[in-house]
């Protein structure tokens, strides 16, 4: 066995010298790392607008600032905290500082997604600039983070400026190549629909219209609007990653159609036949597959979408299995069916909910997953925009909830956030439509959630808050007129299902608007005729409430023409009805396409 080896003595000097040595060393080493540090947060000063930004009541000022010539100011509503948000790209496992300077009542200052515990950092009170900071650390796989700002609600207007994050940057790789097979689908008058092949490597995409870029996208295909009639139009999509931008893809071209072709929002013609597509479940009426959907369906909803659990928020599409539906397609075949459809100027929509699917937005993180997992969905499909079938406990209104027009409920209002941000992430010609229960609209013409004095269902008028915070931005609302129990209409009378009566006094509700609960100061104002449907079941065996071809031709021309009316008298003609809304497609074909028929032979 060896002997320790002896240790030679040095001098005082030397070691301290040594000592001295190792401390430069350590230093230099730590202002190295330091130096390794950068701000990864892009236009946080809010010089270029808010470019790199999310908003969704956010704009830029010249005064007050902090530095600089700009700065943000956001203004919270009763229905939406002013959040203002940007993805920045990190390393894992590394550590990270977050600042920057606010004024205002309740700002925030916060980071989420950070793979460990997300962050933020906030004032009550800051009639001046004030800075605020909080630090974290990213988990072990974590590229990602959101960092973000936001207000509190109904508390006034609240600014932020030299926002920054500190740290290591993250890997950007390579930009990716650029897509490929570049077309347009439906055109209008004002507006041109594109899809493209996804281009690998690619976290969205960015659209230029005749050599300027005009809008992004995180899927394959994009609807650019607000164009001149008559005129042609050259296209180009370009894939974008953290590392930049790739090259342009070839070029395709389309001419607007004249203006008085028709199209209406969102491309839909004047007159529109919605059908439910049970894409997720067999029953007795069978499967269909979305191929052989016939061209009389102008909006086919895809049911359903449904949560993980009630609360979650976290909203999953799982298409029907061979084994519960014999002759179900491949989801590339049931993809390209999306793609024809499309092409055809058809739209086809996500249905969230149904009589299974209770959905629950009683948090924000419910709420922030509603909207991720909503997208991811919209995204893998392609698909047009978003449904709203949320039926039994979805929504309930709080005991101090009274007023539709300031929802206090966090199901109502973090659903109405939701639905907004879903609207402003796709764009003006996003689809989004409702089909609610006359228990959730109309019946909130005598009673409104649990009442004055209590004791009410809270769930009576439910979904009037939502459709009045969403009206501009709704394309469609078509009430289940069916499965109903008696309701009153504006004639002081009750109306119950099997006739054209029942239709045409719920849809006459819609299109006049009524007092809330009774109460004539709380008037829920009319939707617009191009926006309301008629929700009726296709066959007796699809719902409650079916009604013969010749009730569906009374309603229509009583509602359009004010002819052939019954006992109910309508406080208006509205020709622009937008058109028929069916439970489903399915039921419909399994009763030999009665119901598309009644509709064609209407509106030709």
């Amino acid at each position: 066995m060896d002997r320790p080896r002896s240790i030679a003595r040095r001098p005082l000097v030397a070691l301290l010298t040594a000592t001295a040595l190792a401390v430069t060393g350590m230093t230099a080493l730590s202002s190295a790392a330091r130096a390794a540090d950068v701000d990864l947060a892009r236009n946080g000063g809010f010089e270029a607008g808010l470019d790199g930004w999310s908003c969704s009541a956010g704009t830029t000022v010249s005064s007050p600032v902090h530095s600089g010539s700009s700065a943000l100011m956001a203004t919270p509503s009763g229905m939406d905290n002013a959040r203002c948000s940007q993805v920045v790209t990190v390393k894992p496992d590394s550590q990270y500082t977050l600042s920057g300077q606010v004024r205002g009542s309740y700002v925030y200052l916060g980071a989420s997604g950070t793979g460990t515990t997300d962050v933020s950092t906030w004032t009550q009170s800051a009639p001046d600039w004030q800075p605020l900071t909080t630090t974290f650390r990213t988990g072990p796989s974590t590229t990602r983070v959101t960092i973000h700002t936001h207000g509190w609600y109904s508390t006034g207007a609240y600014y932020a400026d030299s926002i920054t994050l500190v740290g290591p940057g993250g890997a950007t790789g390579q930009p990716p190549a650029p897509p490929t097979d570049l077309r347009a689908g439906t055109v209008t008058s004002t507006s041109v629909a594109l899809s493209w092949s996804p281009a690998a490597g690619a976290t969205g995409y960015a659209v230029y219209r005749d050599g300027t870029r005009v809008q992004t996208a995180t899927g394959t295909s994009a609807t650019v609007s607000g164009l001149s009639p008559k005129t042609a139009y050259s296209f180009q999509v370009t894939a974008l990653n953290d590392a930049g931008e790739s090259s342009r893809s070839a070029t395709v071209t389309a001419t607007t159609g004249d203006p008085g072709s028709g199209g209406g929002p969102s491309g839909l013609p004047p007159h529109a036949l919605v059908g439910y597509l049970h894409a997720s479940f067999a029953n007795g009426s069978g499967y269909t597959r979305l191929a052989d959907v016939p061209d009389s369906w102008d909006v086919i909803d895809l049911a359903f979408g449904e949560p993980t659990s009630v609360t979650s928020g976290d909203i999953r599409f799982n298409r029907c299995p061979a084994s519960e539906c014999p002759g179900v397609e491949s989801d590339a075949d049931f993809k390209a069916a999306i793609k024809a459809k499309q092409a055809a100027g058809k739209k086809v929509l996500i249905s969230i909910g149904g009589q299974n699917g209770q959905v629950q937005l009683a948090t924000t993180g419910a709420r922030d997953m509603f909207v991720t997992s909503v997208s991811k969905i919209i995204d893998e499909y392609g698909l047009d925009g978003l449904d709203i079938d949320f039926e039994g406990h979805s929504l309930s209104l709080d005991t101090d909830d009274t007023d539709f027009k300031n929802p206090k409920t966090p199901v109502i209002v973090n659903l109405i956030s939701a639905l907004k941000t879903l609207k402003a992430k796709y764009g003006a010609n996003f689809v989004l439509t409702m089909a609610p229960e006359t228990f959730f609209v109309q019946l909130g013409y005598q009673y409104y959630g649990t009442g004055k004095w209590g004791g009410q269902d809270p769930r009576a008028g439910a979904y009037l808050p939502v459709i009045h915070a969403l009206r501009d931005d709704l394309t469609l609302l078509h009430v289940q007129d069916y499965n109903s129990g008696p309701i009153m209409g504006l004639d002081n009378q009750y109306h119950t299902m099997g006739s054209a009566d029942f239709h045409i006094a719920m849809t006459d509700m819609m299109l006049t608007g009524f007092p809330v609960a009774g109460d004539a100061n709380n008037v829920f104002p009319p939707l617009r005729a191009d926006q309301v449907a008629i929700g009726m079941p296709a066959t007796t065996q699809a719902g409650n409430g079916h009604v013969s071809p010749a009730e569906v031709t009374k309603t229509l021309d009583c509602l359009t023409k004010r002819t052939n009316c019954g006992s109910y008298a309508t406080h208006g003609t509205w020709p622009a009805l937008r058109g028929l809304m069916t439970w489903s497609i399915n039921w419909d074909r399994f009763g030999g396409w009665e119901f598309q028929r009644t509709f064609d032979s209407y509106f030709g």
